[in-house]
């Protein structure tokens, strides 16, 4: 028997634009579900049953209302949680930390796009404290953990939201992406991770971090619903970064994933760019199975050199370690974080203001380099991690977060390059190992080309579903 949330989010939206379903029957489904098994995954810091009812019930009065269900946007109705590190209005924000709560009465920029489209929020997901690690294991929550196998993790920073999708706490969610933050979570988990082109999707009305390395970016079951919500998420807001707007953009993103690509040529490596580390068999076996379907389809397929070297490790680690010091903490606040971030943020603190503008410099110049020696190529391909997902707590060191962050680089080797650079980057879900977890590959776009990756990946899951393949506690 098919359940709401086995219908992905764009067949649950046209159910509510055409009558067959409300968003008030399927906003009750997603919180009875959450409030099953959130502690279970991990996945939910703060629940707003509430408010997501009211929204539910506005959605449908909309519907009602409407003259021509055409006109309303391609989610409305659909439920889709916000990781704790944006502000919803009147909704507490914790940042993952027992350090800073806040509470105020605006939304971030995507939050306010994503309420425009008549998307429901359901609650605040769970976060590492202020997004700094690459794993989900904060002061104030369960840790996240992947729904393929309770004792592993969920990667982070965009765990919980990550956890919440893969287990069917809601179809889609929103995340953001500093360092690998969508792309790790959905490699652990088995989703669809869209990091977009920097710019693409506003981060105010907060000034945009140092490096300009996060963006916002959605998760999914399907390259249609991560689409769909990246369409909802993406556009100029007054006061965002400015960029020019790129041609594809007269069009949904959406009518990308059924396009045919063409043939593409795509180069790979699998090399480690931010650690001297090995890349686990089961990774290896992913990223040359993906390069076989690629030429399958008729494209070109090419080992390339990394476009980066580990001399820009240091500049990342010094923007990094100045971010988390710039976070505003007073004495008593300090007081209160994890290990990790105490510090980072004595690290950044020994980082004076020359140090910090010649990393930011060589970071735009090995941008630039990168993007040149990636010209050739419409995609480039890599493994996602350099592991399957770890037990947790097994990154997370308390005693000795120097390791801690070690540990992290080896892990996470390369996702963090693509931030820095700006480009477009997804993880799709097209392998799972011998004990049933899922692991993802990364496919990293031109600047501007959303479109290009978006049609390859429509074309993947087409070529090898995905979909009908759940956790046991789905």
């Amino acid at each position: 028997m098919t359940e709401l949330h086995d219908l992905t989010a764009v067949e649950q939206a046209s159910a509510i634009r055409q009558g067959d379903l409300t968003s008030a029957q399927l906003t009750e489904h997603y919180l009875n579900r959450m409030q099953e098994l959130s502690d279970q995954v991990g996945a939910f810091i703060t629940v707003t049953a509430e408010s997501a009812m009211t929204q539910a019930r506005m959605a449908d009065e909309m519907v009602q209302e409407s003259s021509d269900d055409s006109f309303l946007p391609a989610l409305h109705g659909v439920v889709c949680p916000i990781k704790d590190l944006n502000m919803v209005a009147d909704v507490l924000t914790t940042f993952g930390s027992r350090a800073l709560n806040v509470t105020l009465p605006i939304d971030d920029d995507v939050v306010s796009r994503l309420r425009a489209d008549g998307l429901v929020f359901t609650g605040k997901t769970n976060t590492p404290e202020f997004g700094l690690p690459c794993y989900t294991e904060n002061a104030i929550a369960p840790p996240a953990r992947t729904p393929w196998n309770l004792d592993l993790m969920a990667g982070g920073s965009s765990g919980g939201a990550a956890a919440a999708v893969a287990a069917g706490l809601a179809p889609i969610a929103q995340g953001s992406d500093g360092g690998g933050s969508l792309r790790i979570p959905a490699s652990a988990c088995g989703l669809v991770a869209i990091k977009p082109t920097r710019g693409l999707v506003s981060n105010g009305p907060m000034p945009d971090g140092l490096g300009e390395l996060a963006v916002q970016g959605p998760l999914a079951r399907t390259v249609r619903d991560a689409a769909a919500l990246l369409d909802a998420m993406a556009g100029p807001m007054v006061g965002a970064y400015a960029m020019s707007e790129p041609a594809w953009m007269r069009e949904p993103l959406l009518t990308a994933v059924s396009r045919e690509p063409g043939v593409l040529r795509i180069g790979r490596y699998c090399t480690p760019v931010i650690a001297e580390t090995s890349v686990h068999p089961d990774c290896l076996d992913a990223y040359e199975a993906v390069s076989i379907l690629l030429e399958e389809l008729g494209h070109e397929v090419e080992d390339i050199d990394p476009p980066f070297g580990l001399d820009l490790v240091t500049k990342f680690e010094t923007v990094w370690a100045t971010t988390a010091r710039s976070i505003p903490l007073s004495e008593s606040q300090q007081a209160l974080v994890m290990p990790l971030t105490r510090w980072l943020r004595e690290r950044g603190d020994a980082v004076s203001g020359q140090e910090l503008a010649s990393a930011v410099a060589a970071m735009r110049s090995a941008s630039r380099a990168a993007i040149i020696a990636a010209s050739a190529y419409d995609v480039i391909l890599t493994p996602t991690l350099a592991a399957p997902p770890l037990p947790v707590g097994a990154i997370r060191d308390d005693a000795d977060p120097r390791q801690d962050f070690e540990s992290q680089k080896a892990f996470t080797p390369f996702t963090a390059p693509y931030n820095v650079t700006g480009q477009p980057a997804m993880s799709l879900p097209l392998y799972w190992n011998a004990d049933g977890v899922p692991i993802g590959v990364q496919l990293i776009g031109q600047l501007n080309a959303e479109a290009t990756l978006l049609s390859l990946a429509g074309q993947l899951e087409q070529a090898k579903p995905w979909l009908g393949r759940t956790p046991d506690l789905w």
